[in-house]
């Protein structure tokens, strides 16, 4: 299975985060989980993040502060050089976001919540096959 030197978890919710930090450990894709409760911190944060490192991203829509289309179109603005994996991670299911979130080159897919094994899984098979 692939590996990312490190995963950016960006939710609001602290809850989300620890249930999914611990999803993630379970399936062993990167030894560094770093949470995230504000998208302009985790913005901040790969500013002195070495750009060859492979970084996947799950990013909620919904936050107070920044959401997540301002999330993506800062990173574009601050870090359109890298190439990180981001994954929308949303309670949405409206369409249109869906079709939205295709219209940014780094994400890279689209999960409704709750995260789960299976589809963490189906998410790495697709980059094992890039």
């Amino acid at each position: 299975m692939i590996h990312f030197d490190t995963i950016f978890l960006v939710d609001d919710d602290p809850i989300n985060n620890l249930i999914n930090k611990r999803l993630l450990g379970k399936v062993e894709i990167s030894k560094n989980i770093v949470e995230f409760q504000e998208g302009e911190e985790a913005l901040i944060k790969l500013i002195g993040v070495d750009p060859n490192l492979s970084i996947l991203i799950f990013l909620d829509i919904n936050m107070p502060v920044i959401n997540g289309w301002e999330f993506l179109e800062k990173y574009q603005e601050m870090h359109a050089t890298r190439s990180d994996k981001i994954v929308i991670l949303s309670s949405s299911i409206d369409y249109q976001d869906r079709l939205k979130a295709q219209g940014y080159k780094a994400v890279s897919g689209f999960l409704e919540k709750p995260l789960t094994l299976e589809k963490i899984k189906i998410q790495m098979d697709k980059y094992e096959y890039e």
